[in-house]
């Protein structure tokens, strides 16, 4: 059996059997994983390092109002570790461990950023209580909707108590986000998770939600209007949201 996101959970955490996405799904795109996401992101003009950046500027703002540095970070779901070098650049973690079930993208993450303190592995064992930090980015509207519990599960388990969990997903509000991911082959059977579904689904999971914000409205051509972004992170129209949210004690 492949592993999985879901398979990842904590013994006894009822993760169930042959969940997607299994490893071989993002094998098959690891070596030209880039070029086919570009495919969904021509449309914004920008490429997948724009919005990685992005994200993660944004986040280092909110974790900076709340006088909170990390220094060990997990990024779940990591793929090919297109966001490690901005945990390092911009959060100024000391260590990261990036998780994914396909064997395939972590050794292009392996070569592509063996420079950094990064690991990377298809499983989680071990890593108990280990990170301040954890994030995910896209990765949940990949996975099955009766085995997002079993994986939220497996990021409470690393993170330490009172750590937070910076959650990425697509916004299905926004049009674009939604034509974009027609245009991605690996996006073609995923399901968008709304907001208040992330809501609810986090807090069951036992983190407390912080806040929520809306990222990405305008496109490179509009790029002028971008000094108004952190002004709109409330209007639920941006390309991206971000649920930043606490382990609960």
């Amino acid at each position: 059996m492949e592993p999985t996101f879901a398979q990842e959970a904590k013994a006894g955490d009822t993760a169930p059997q042959g969940a997607r996405p299994a490893a071989a799904e993002f094998d098959s795109f690891a070596g030209n994983y880039d070029s086919e996401l570009q495919k969904g992101l021509r449309l914004s003009g920008e490429s997948k390092d724009y919005f990685a950046e992005g994200r993660m500027r944004h986040l280092r703002s909110r974790l900076l109002q709340r006088d909170f540095l990390p220094e060990q970070a997990l990024d779940f779901g990591c793929g090919t570790g297109t966001a490690t070098p901005f945990f390092f650049d911009l959060l100024g973690i000391r260590s990261l461990r990036g998780f994914d079930p396909s064997g395939s993208s972590l050794e292009v993450a392996r070569e592509s950023w063996k420079d950094y303190p990064a690991s990377f592995s298809t499983t989680t064992e071990g890593w108990e209580d280990s990170c301040d930090l954890a994030f995910c980015n896209g990765v949940f509207h990949h996975i099955p909707v009766r085995d997002r519990a079993a994986a939220l599960a497996t990021i409470r388990r690393i993170l330490k108590p009172g750590g937070l969990f910076a959650f990425w997903e697509n916004n299905p509000w926004n049009p674009i986000t939604r034509l974009a991911m027609r245009l991605v082959p690996f996006d073609a059977d995923a399901i968008l998770v709304w907001p208040h579904q992330a809501h609810r689904l986090l807090r069951e999971s036992g983190f407390e939600v912080i806040r929520t914000d809306y990222v990405f409205f305008f496109p490179r051509f509009l790029s002028a209007l971008r000094a108004l972004e952190p002004r709109l992170s409330w209007l639920p129209l941006g390309g991206q949201y971000l649920v930043l949210c606490r382990r609960a004690e």
